[in-house]
């Protein structure tokens, strides 16, 4: 199951065991756990840079860069997490090639419709206002 569907499954089972029973409950804290992934292409896929980024209420604790090959502890915490996958070689060969499963592949899947499209009309405008949902 991916991660997506794993996520989808398990907001559906909050609400269907009983998270709406809770709405009348204070809440003590939330909590964000965040996961981000960015490719860098320069001349097209000719050099591909994948970073992937852990980060927990706000504050990114482990990234994996892929110029680099393993991931790096950013605090004590991500420097044990560091340490434990970058131990599991299976875990690093997945993660080493997600320059070519992710960035390489969605990129040939996304260039016509985002790269071929430059000068087209409507392509120039950006919106003025602050961005919404930048909540970093």
């Amino acid at each position: 199951m991916g991660h997506l569907a794993a996520a989808g499954a398990l907001l559906v089972a909050l609400v269907v065991l009983g998270a709406s029973s809770a709405a009348d409950v204070e809440l003590s804290g939330v909590f964000q756990e965040m996961v981000t992934s960015e490719c860098y292409f320069i001349k097209g896929t000719d050099r591909v840079r994948f970073v992937k980024r852990f980060i927990y209420n706000r504050e990114q604790y482990v990234h994996f860069d892929s110029d680099v090959g393993l991931f790096v502890g950013d605090t004590p915490y991500g420097e044990k997490v560091a340490r434990c996958w970058n131990s599991d070689p299976q875990w690093m060969e997945y993660r080493r090639d997600a320059v070519d499963r992710h960035c390489r592949h969605n990129y040939e899947l996304s260039t016509p419709f985002l790269v071929e499209r430059r000068g087209e009309r409507g392509a120039e405008r950006v919106p003025s206002g602050p961005a919404l949902g930048m909540t970093l």
